[in-house]
């Protein structure tokens, strides 16, 4: 039993088979999605998705969309946030966080948005799903200053001091595609060297393929879909096992343990 910690199944690259890659991922053993939503525009969509398929989802607010945002998706998020907070199957505040590599985004109102969305995480006694983008260290400060119920580091690729904090805070570190690709020295080193309890596995489909579906820039312009899919989750987990010398039951039982240590509403859902 696998669960893909980070998964944009309401993203529109699944409009046209979004069935049928449910249907593969389930094959694959993937039991359970965790669904981020990343702006006010798709957090009916990642709710609806997740009730549909017994799913499990996030609202917030992406760093790369704020530009798109004002205060008032702020006061819609509460508002969201507050109207389903009895939803057993919304168990984070996310995907939110900060964005230093993307060109021309504003780095004031990224922080902004980030700070009034972990208020609101604590406010809801919620975790929060993070994405982490050469932007660890000022991520930190903010969980420093508005401690929350713990969450996960999404993508992480930082260093070892930074993922100890991360994980002093309470979170958990997600590893995905990046990992299969043997050039990706610092999250491999760091996938060997972190606790067992640190780690869990994570898609981000459609995004982040592993190395076997990579596509250069070329060949997308070509054509050739690069789209990652929940049902490759075992297969990256090899890459993650090999390191660290695990079976896949191994591998699936720690890190499965791990996301509903992160998100601790996913327990119910799982065990329904």
């Amino acid at each position: 039993m696998w669960i893909d910690s980070h998964c944009h199944l309401d993203a529109p690259e699944f409009d046209a088979d979004r069935d049928a890659v449910v249907q593969r991922a389930r094959v694959a053993g993937v039991c359970m999605l965790v669904i981020p939503a990343v702006g006010a525009f798709d957090w009916d969509s990642a709710r609806e998705q997740a009730h549909r398929y017994g799913f499990a989802y996030a609202l917030g607010i992406h760093p790369l969309y704020v530009m798109q945002a004002g205060e008032q998706d702020l006061t819609l998020l509460a508002a969201q946030l507050e109207r389903h907070r009895d939803d057993p199957r919304l168990v984070a505040v996310g995907e939110i966080g900060l964005d230093f590599f993307v060109p021309g985004l504003d780095a004031g109102k990224q922080q902004f948005f980030y700070t009034e969305q972990l208020k609101l995480a604590r406010r809801f006694e919620l975790p929060v799903i993070m994405h982490v983008r050469r932007s660890a260290d000022q991520l930190l400060a903010g969980l420093g200053r508005i401690p929350v119920a713990g969450g996960i580091a999404h993508a992480f690729n930082g260093s070892a001091q930074q993922a100890r904090r991360f994980v002093e805070l309470g979170c958990k570190l997600g590893l995905g595609g990046t990992l299969t690709f043997e050039r990706s020295l610092q999250i491999r080193r760091l996938a060997t060297e972190l606790a067992d309890t640190d780690l869990v596995l994570e898609t981000d489909s459609p995004d982040i393929p592993p190395h076997w579906l990579y596509k250069t820039a070329a060949e997308r312009a070509g054509g050739a879909s690069a789209r990652n899919e929940p049902a490759e989750l075992p297969r990256i987990a090899e890459s993650l096992g090999a390191l660290r010398g695990w079976t896949p039951a191994q591998t699936a039982a720690i890190t499965g343990a791990n996301v509903l240590a992160a998100l601790p509403r996913l327990q119910g859902l799982v065990n329904a």
